[in-house]
């Protein structure tokens, strides 16, 4: 990855601190997105093999992007703004993460190791294993300092509480906005728009500037959902917002919740889909579109409209993309030059991607050189939140995935939460938007 050579000036140039070197970064980007453009692709080890690790979906749905920053562990650096002098460290690694000594677990256990029932019920042995066992397990160290206090939660009331800013979300509170229903809308980036701002574009799908401007303080951005509760008071949303002074615990009450919140970036099982470079193909349409982020050589695999359009983003924007291996077809015939349908995708690097192969329809294994693997399939429904308020969830077998069961206009299993986007199910964008009118409007009939 890097940053585009003729990319517009997007913040400040500062610098962070990544192991005791300076690192240049743009304040206010995420330290992740600065760290990758400025060449740095592993961020830690796994726990067990100790194998390299870098971001994967610049969503907070893996675990890969995770480091000590200023002393706290595990935090999610796809998540957190790049400020001047930020101490990161890399994690789960000795003596630096770059030259791991751990890493050969994965060489003398080619087959995997179970340390549960290494040298049981031999003496002394045993004691020592699990001794060793307890001081490898975990991820990373604990804090160097006391936790900060936290403010007191804040209690908030509306009609109407809308979970996810992207097609489905907005869509849903300009329906509200127009009927004057008061609602309050949380949206964990810090804009709007979700795809709609840093998707692959969808020849179809709505623009941002169509869903217009909203009341002020409605929409309310860097505020992460973590849960739907109950207590004496009703039913309430968990949410945790960011501010200056850090995150506070808001508990937002309400009669009616329409849940948007999209999916997440699912991965494929393949061979070293874990190396460093490679990427979800969202996480890859994020970096470019947003940071002005991308490879210098790419190759796509994966399945559905998402593929060939991040294809052609990429190559509009300068990327070469070495090869388009479509894993289930047909490939459209507009397809761009070296699409072609494959199986058995295979990524190749020692410490990060350079090159993925795959066999063709030939039955022959074809190779391409690339520093980034990108893999574009439709996004894994993210039900959890409908689950927790009573929603039922059903597997689509067609989609391969599980999803909210609803109605065609919303409604679940649970009279106070109604659903809309990708949580029914992969939509496009401009699926996504007009399932979210429709929730809103049989929203609005439920109220009245």
């Amino acid at each position: 990855m890097r940053r585009l050579p003729d990319a517009a000036a997007r913040g400040k140039s500062i610098t962070v601190d990544l192991d005791g070197e300076a690192v240049p970064a743009i304040e206010g980007e995420p330290v992740a997105c600065s760290l990758v453009a400025a060449g740095e692709s592993v961020f830690a080890r796994s726990i067990k093999y100790h194998r390299a690790r870098g971001p994967y979906c610049f969503a907070g749905a893996c675990s890969h992007c995770l480091m000590r920053v200023d002393g706290v562990p595990n935090v999610y650096t796809c998540r957190v703004p790049a400020r001047e002098g930020m101490k990161l460290e890399r994690q789960n690694a000795w003596p630096s993460a770059k030259g791991d000594l751990f890493e050969a677990i994965d060489w003398f256990f080619p087959k995997g190791m179970d340390h549960h029932e290494m040298f049981a019920g031999v003496p002394v042995a045993e004691q020592v294993m699990a001794k060793v066992a307890r001081e490898l397990a975990g991820l990373g160290l604990l804090p160097s300092g006391p936790a900060p206090q936290r403010m007191p939660a804040q209690e908030l009331r509306a009609r109407v509480a809308v979970v996810g800013g992207g097609a489905a979300g907005m869509s849903a509170a300009r329906v509200l906005a127009d009927k004057g229903l008061p609602f309050l809308l949380f949206e964990r980036e810090d804009a709007p728009g979700g795809r709609l701002l840093s998707g692959t574009p969808e020849q179809d799908g709505p623009e941002l500037s169509e869903l217009g401007t909203f009341p002020a303080g409605s929409v309310r951005t860097r505020t992460t959902v973590i849960g739907l509760f109950d207590d004496e008071g009703g039913r309430f949303l968990a949410v945790v917002a960011e501010g200056p002074e850090g995150p506070r615990l808001l508990k937002v009450y309400a009669e009616r919740f329409l849940l948007a919140p999209g999916g997440h970036p699912p991965t494929l099982p393949f061979e070293n889909n874990d190396l460093p470079g490679v990427y979800a193909g969202r996480a890859a349409s994020l970096l470019l579109r947003r940071y002005a982020v991308a490879p210098e050589v790419a190759a796509l695999v994966g399945w559905g409209p998402e593929l060939y359009a991040l294809a052609k983003l990429l190559t509009s924007n300068g990327v070469t993309v070495a090869a388009v291996v479509d894993l289930k077809g047909p490939v459209p015939a507009e397809a761009p030059e070296g699409s072609a349908l494959g199986s058995e995708p295979k990524a190749h690097g020692r410490g990060a991607v350079k090159a993925l192969s795959y066999m063709n329809a030939a039955g022959r294994r074809v190779k391409v050189a690339c520093d980034a693997v990108l893999v574009s399939v439709p996004t894994s429904p993210g039900f959890e939140l409908a689950r927790q308020g009573g929603a039922r969830v059903e597997f689509d077998e067609a989609l391969g995935v599980f999803k909210v069961a609803a109605e065609e206009d919303g409604r679940t299993a649970a009279k106070d939460v109604y659903v809309a986007g990708d949580v029914t199910g992969g939509k496009s964008a401009a699926e996504a938007a007009a399932s979210g009118r429709r929730a809103a409007e049989a929203l609005l009939g439920g109220l009245s």
